[in-house]
């Protein structure tokens, strides 16, 4: 923990050096190797993007499925002819998908065999305290397990997992701890979207590797991962058929954030955002995903001939020593030939949920150091305590949360557990419109912005967490704790009582 947080404050110092202008995280001093593999060596477009399997329970009992599964070491082709060991669910790389039913109860046994700690958190969900992966509620190395209960009563969405051990989740998901949960409903099933093998999920993320194909993790390391992946693969192809295609775009990354947009800059539609379908699609050109953000597009290849090529492209934040060839380019589509194709995506794709009436609103404000002279992470002024609780709730209540990056070279964006939320404003402006108006868990604050959240806080009591969901500022300490009770025990008295955890 002290040396990661001596790296930090290393980088802080470097971006207070340097005056930050355009820096997206602080850098850190020295953080070239002399054995780094070089990426422009590294074929592109040559591998083909693997679709993650699908996990099969290991049985049906009424209204529960249940699975097992490892987390493990494994060994996975990422670059072409190269072997790199990563961290992974049930040893594949990317991890696997579970396709979840609302109303039908998951229960998944993880049992670690690594040699770290993790708490397994499936972000978006909707569960009890006791399965949510809290940063401190730990699952043992070599050998401990934890039995997760999803109730999934929530509706349609494109969920993840991944690791939440605190001082531990940056490098763990780093090295590859994610996997895809994708929770259906009648709602979502009524609908002919493109489905089967035409409804594709994409996790995409960055890297960095040493000249032997292994990663290279160093804490705020962004400018120096310049490797992109697409499920688990270094600038793959993916064929398809001239036809419509559904694709669930996943920013696993640790710190990149995403636009995306084809190389001939034609229009496509946004279905969905992180929690499900939109009320009607959008035409965009571009589609914007910080880390932990999903978006759910659909792309129709018809309009295309046989044998053309398209790149998907990313128009995000490129530094200087980041070629675009490199972090500009994600993934090559190559059309097959002609399809039948009876899916259409309709102008109406479900109604959301009343937003009601709020009854409270608090602030946050998240910030780093940039002066260099502590480098800690701060929401509110203050660094994580997990044995600290920062926001009391009562059980039922709707809430207004108002956000701002208080920085002014650095982006953040802010994640809430147990509840999906909408977005009100952005940077005053009513947000009545576009990708976040949908349900949302995840949403970006670049420099000096700020949002205007509302959620409403029921189903489960406990204790839940708030943070910026870039891990490294997550791992060090960009966090807090809240608790939603029905007790009517003021804040003021628990704050004299002092909190611990049970």
């Amino acid at each position: 923990m002290m040396q990661r947080r001596t790296v930090l404050k290393a980088g802080a110092a470097l971006t207070g050096a340097l005056g930050g202008a355009g820096l997206l995280v602080p850098a850190v001093a020295g953080s070239a190797h002399a054995t780094d593999l070089d990426p422009t060596t590294i074929p592109q477009f040559e591998q083909a993007m693997p679709v993650p399997e699908v996990l099969q329970p290991v049985c049906d009992l009424g209204t529960t499925s249940y699975y097992d599964i490892s987390v493990e070491e494994a060994d996975a082709e990422i670059l072409p002819g190269r072997t790199t060991r990563v961290y992974t669910f049930n040893g594949s790389f990317p991890g696997p998908v579970i396709k979840a039913v609302s109303g039908r109860r998951v229960v998944v046994r993880q049992t670690n065999r690594l040699s770290v700690p993790t708490s397994i958190h499936l972000h978006g969900a909707h569960v009890p305290q006791s399965s949510d992966g809290s940063p401190g509620d730990l699952i043992a190395p070599q050998g401990g397990s934890k039995i997760y209960t999803y109730p999934n009563e929530q509706p349609h969405a494109n969920l993840w997992f991944h690791d939440h051990a605190h001082h531990q989740e940056s490098e763990t998901v780093y090295r590859g701890l994610t996997a895809t949960y994708l929770l259906t409903d009648d709602v979502e099933q009524r609908l002919n979207l493109p489905s089967g093998r035409y409804d594709v999920p994409i996790s995409l993320r960055d890297a960095r590797f040493d000249d032997s194909g292994q990663l290279v993790y160093e804490m705020v390391d962004f400018k120096s991962r310049n490797v992109q992946l697409a499920n688990g693969k270094a600038w793959p192809y993916f064929e398809v058929e001239a036809r419509k295609y559904r694709f669930r775009l996943f920013n696993t990354s640790n710190m990149r954030f995403y636009t995306l947009q084809l190389s001939d800059g034609s229009s496509f539609q946004q279905i969905g955002t992180d929690g499900g379908l939109l009320e009607k699609p959008l035409d965009v050109t571009s589609v914007s995903l910080s880390p932990g953000e999903r978006a759910d597009v659909v792309i129709d290849f018809s309009r295309y001939t046989a044998g053309t090529k398209l790149i998907l492209t990313n128009t995000g934040p490129i530094f200087p020593g980041n070629p675009v060839d490199q972090v500009g380019r994600i993934l090559q589509f190559r059309v097959t030939g002609p399809a039948t194709d009876t899916s259409v995506v309709p102008s109406a794709l479900r109604t959301l949920p009343a937003l009601g009436s709020a009854t409270v609103n608090r602030s946050f404000v998240l910030s780093i150091d940039e002066t260099g002279a502590t480098g800690d992470m701060y929401i509110n002024g203050k660094t994580y305590d997990m044995d600290r609780i920062d926001t009391e709730i009562e059980y039922g209540a709707t809430e207004i949360w108002t956000v701002h990056n208080g920085d002014a070279y650095t982006p953040h964006n802010f994640h809430i557990h147990l509840v999906q939320f909408r977005v009100l404003e952005r940077n005053g402006r009513p947000v009545t419109s576009g990708p976040e108006y949908g349900l949302k868990d995840t949403v970006a604050l670049m420099p000096g912005d700020t949002v205007k959240l509302q959620a409403t806080f029921t189903g489960y009591e406990g204790t839940y967490v708030y943070h910026c969901h870039v891990f490294d500022h997550a791992a060090m300490g960009m966090m807090g704790n809240f608790r939603v009770s029905k007790s009517t025990t003021s804040s003021s008295t628990l704050r004299r009582q002092g909190h611990r955890r049970r």
